[in-house]
């Protein structure tokens, strides 16, 4: 069993916050902070990423194992950003007993785009892989621009991203392209309609990786799934537009989880 770094804040319902690509759980700071006045949050980084011990392959059922392993053994709400709603999808699939409800924070069950599903171009996946062996830091700070570019006050979002990002060491190359192969290739929307679980849906209105449209293909693949769409947001929108976000999740949780 590999060691993954959590802290856990406050006290109530338990909600797992799981971050995106090439992130930490630091990233969640002020968030989790707040949403802890209301419930038990713990963050947690993912395997290689932030404090976390590396896995020999970063594959998305090695990551589902080494998370429900490490976080304490009860029945949670498990939130998952951007790569960390992947994690929270196979979680639910393969452990149902450890999860009450999902939290799906800009995320998409099938992340690449196809003629029948809305999602990123393969292309642009495949190039971040590619510049990735050329140069990390730069294709990270692309990536990170990417999440905030339609944002009026995108400068100052990307500021505290960066400044997150570098708080802690840069996961290795093995771990960030085994977190885009997840991306390229997890189909969860199985997942999700086996689910049986409350799912809530939160997405960015001008989200430029998770296209707003992926809500009405899950709405329709799952109608039973909350789909709420965060207006001016983009792909980070527990930075951009944290009351909104807090203000949905909890009136979810006091619906869902009794």
């Amino acid at each position: 069993m590999i060691k993954l770094h959590q802290q856990t804040f406050g006290a109530g319902k338990s909600i797992v916050l799981v971050h995106g690509w090439a992130m930490h759980s630091g990233i969640w700071r002020d968030f989790a902070m707040q949403l802890a006045q209301h419930y038990q949050v713990t963050c947690i980084d993912l395997p290689g990423h932030g404090h976390s011990e590396n896995l020999d392959n970063f594959t998305l059922e090695q990551v589902a194992d080494a998370l429900v392993e490490a976080v304490a053994d009860k029945e949670s709400c498990w939130l998952g950003w951007s790569l960390g709603a992947a994690v929270v999808m196979e979680i639910a699939r393969r452990y149902p007993a450890r999860v009450n409800s999902l939290v799906l924070l800009a995320g998409n069950p099938h992340f690449i785009y196809t003629e029948q599903w809305p999602g990123m171009k393969v292309e642009l996946l495949e190039a971040f892989a590619e510049q990735l062996t050329l140069d990390a830091p730069a294709t990270l700070l692309r990536f990170l621009s990417l999440q905030v570019a339609q944002l009026p006050d995108y400068k100052t979002i990307l500021k505290t991203l960066k400044t997150a990002i570098m708080a802690r060491a840069t996961p290795s190359l093995d771990t960030l392209q085994g977190g885009l192969a997840i991306l390229k290739q997890a189909d969860l929307r199985p997942a999700l309609v086996e689910a049986q679980k409350p799912i809530l849906v939160l997405l960015g209105s001008r989200d430029t990786l998770v296209p707003v449209a992926v809500g009405e293909a899950i709405k329709a693949l799952v109608p039973a799934v909350q789909v709420t769409i965060i207006d001016k947001a983009g792909h980070v929108p527990f930075l951009s537009h944290p009351h909104s976000v807090l203000e949905t999740i909890a009136s979810f949780m006091d619906d869902s989880c009794h």
